[in-house]
C-alpha cells in the first residue's frame, strides 16, 4: 500500500470518527429535548450500533472486491 492510500484511508477513517460522532450527539439531543421519544443514552447507543453495522458492511464490501 503506498503512502498516498494510507494517507486518504486514515482521512477517510477520522472523517467517519467525526460524522459517527455528530450523529450520536444530535441523537443525544434530540431525545434529550423530546423525552417522549426514549432515554438519550439508549437512543445513542442504537443510533451507534446502527452506524458499525453501516461502516462493517461497508469495509466489508470494499474487502471483497479489492
Amino acid at each position: 500500500m503506498s503512502t498516498l492510500d494510507l494517507t486518504l484511508t486514515l482521512l477517510v477513517g477520522l472523517l467517519l470518527v467525526l460524522v459517527a460522532g455528530l450523529v450520536l450527539a444530535s441523537l443525544a439531543y434530540v431525545t434529550h429535548r423530546h423525552p417522549h421519544l426514549e432515554k438519550p443514552l439508549n437512543t445513542a447507543f442504537g443510533g451507534g450500533a446502527v452506524l458499525v453495522a453501516v461502516v462493517v458492511g461497508l469495509v466489508a464490501v470494499v474487502a471483497l472486491t479489492t
